[in-house]
């Protein structure tokens, strides 16, 4: 079960790293309708870690919240994109676009996995992800389009984001388990799909992708590799049930 269980670590992570930065634009957002949703998506993203966990504590792993809320940061396996901080609001919106694309592709794929626990909660959860994306695509264009100052910042933003968004498909060691199983698909075949769904969404912004030879992906966050910015975030997210335990999330 080791390859499933890795899989399922590196799912979960992301959502439950991701949805703690979105959650910090709480009250913050630049306009209220904006702040109202980054915060609704970002519970949504901790909801679906949360359902992730279960699996794993259903494998013979501890609780969900002792999972998400007592390891140490370099035991963790989110992509290192998700845990750079949120900077400006096209930065944020950017890897909300790079990173929900993707992840609703993964989930479609893993509808269909032979592994029965992890298809049903994919096939609840890629419906959620329907929304993020399209909220996603909206801003992007409109910000692309909107002005030479608000196209220069989602470009930038874009350009900025690239190879840390290719970190997102690195590939485990349990990889071609994982596909001779039909539990999923693959990184590879996933960036495929991604880069067909996101090239048409750009190319209405006006924005372009950064030429091939200057990709360079990030990788290392699935093993345990990351920034000067997780640990950090690890303490302040866990810093609830450290105090107490028995408290819900």
């Amino acid at each position: 079960m080791q390859h499933i269980k890795e899989l399922l670590y590196k799912m979960a992570d992301d959502l439950l790293i991701i949805g703690h930065r979105n959650s910090e634009w709480t009250g913050l957002g630049p306009i209220l309708e904006e702040d109202i949703a980054f915060s609704s998506m970002a519970q949504d993203k901790i909801g679906q870690s949360q359902a992730l966990f279960q699996i794993l504590h259903e494998l013979g792993e501890q609780e969900p919240d002792t999972i998400a809320f007592t390891r140490s940061a370099n035991q963790f396996h989110n992509a290192q994109f998700l845990e750079l901080p949120n900077g400006d609001y096209d930065f944020s919106l950017m890897r909300h676009f790079l990173y929900d694309h993707a992840d609703q592709l993964r989930f479609e794929m893993l509808a269909n996995s032979s592994f029965e626990p992890l298809a049903k909660v994919a096939r609840k959860i890629k419906g959620e992800l329907k929304y993020h994306v399209l909220h996603a695509d909206i801003w992007v264009t409109k910000l692309g389009t909107a002005n030479e100052e608000s196209h220069a910042r989602m470009q930038t933003a874009l350009n900025e984001s690239w190879n840390y968004t290719l970190g997102i498909f690195e590939e485990g060691d349990f990889e071609s388990i994982l596909k001779s199983e039909k539990i999923f698909g693959g990184e590879d075949e996933l960036k495929k799909r991604w880069l067909e769904n996101i090239n048409p969404v750009l190319t209405k912004a006006t924005l372009t992708i950064p030429n091939e030879k200057d990709w360079n992906p990030t990788l290392g966050g699935r093993k345990g590799y990351h920034t000067e910015y997780l640990e950090p975030l690890v303490i302040e997210m866990s810093e609830v049930f450290r105090v107490d335990p028995s408290a819900e999330w």
